[in-house]
């Protein structure tokens, strides 16, 4: 097998592994970094949420608390505001989502389905978790979601204490049965925030896509300029030493002298069978003159 064979074979062995390492670290590294922008997304959607509500509940409450005793507006209820601003969040960006999801609801829009029922018996019985982080599989794809738990405040009991003490337009609106026997400090609800993972994800894979393809792109020419050197400085030097070699070796002593620039490895070379050619040479004549 040639030297240059050889060579070309480490390169490759030492490429492939190379490739698949970086493959490795970047593409976790990617996915990691997709994973965080998700979560920091649905982390200012849920800020933003918290912002709403408690605007709505310092300012647009009292200017409406003498309104629901001729009618109830649903416009006074900080989670009504939360919900309505991201509804026109989801105007845009649909895959979205924001819920307050309520075991027992007076608005039957914030009753928790089946896995957000879970999530809130999740901070019921663990009252010292404050957020809890997960994945789930919906109809748009996969999703990250963020939880925080939500207890029952004293100025919720106005209310949600009994139909008898809560105000009647409430109870005219939505009925005696349901959003009422609420304790302070129990948990009910808890506040989710979904974020797809589609996109950030096809974006690290893209990432991915051109930076391994870039890598190889740059291996390639790498290995054309070494392969070119290494032909140019060894092998062609080397193929010529040969030749000259052999021609000595079946008595042709009227070979040219090997003609070597610079002061390399191989011009060294050059210069030290040059010298045990003319040594070999000189030998031959004294044989030749006894």
């Amino acid at each position: 097998m040639k030297l240059l064979v050889k060579f070309n074979l480490v390169m490759l062995v030492v490429f492939l592994a190379g490739l698949l390492g970086a493959g490795f670290v970047s593409n976790r590294l990617l996915q990691r970094n997709a994973k965080e922008e998700i979560f920091e997304n649905a982390r200012i959607m849920m800020e933003a949420a918290v912002a709403v509500r408690t605007y709505t509940g310092k300012e647009i409450k009292p200017l409406l608390d003498t309104q629901i005793k001729y009618a109830f507006l649903a416009q006074s209820v900080p989670a009504y505001s939360a919900n309505q601003y991201f509804a026109q969040i989801r105007n845009k960006f649909p895959e979205y989502s924001y819920r307050e999801a309520t075991l027992n609801p007076t608005n039957p829009v914030n009753r928790a389905n089946e896995w957000e029922a879970d999530i809130v018996q999740y901070f019921r019985q663990n009252p010292q978790e404050t957020e809890r982080v997960g994945e789930r599989d919906t109809p748009t794809g996969r999703a990250l979601y963020i939880a925080r738990p939500m207890k029952v405040g004293q100025t919720c009991m106005q209310c949600h204490d009994t139909p008898d003490n809560a105000p009647r337009t409430l109870v005219d609106k939505y009925g005696p049965d349901n959003g009422f026997g609420w304790k302070v400090n129990d948990i009910l609800t808890a506040q989710i925030v979904s974020a797809p993972m589609r996109l950030p994800v096809q974006r690290a894979g893209s990432t991915f896509v051109v930076f391994m393809s870039s890598l190889a792109v740059i291996f390639a020419i790498v290995f054309l300029a070494v392969n070119a050197m290494l032909v140019y400085l060894v092998t062609r030097p080397i193929n010529r030493l040969s030749a000259v070699a052999d021609e000595l070796s079946l008595g042709n002593l009227n070979v040219p002298e090997l003609q070597s620039e610079g002061s390399d490895e191989i011009a060294k070379l050059y210069a030290s069978f040059n010298r045990m050619r003319k040594s070999l040479m000189e030998a031959i004549k004294m044989l030749e003159t006894t």
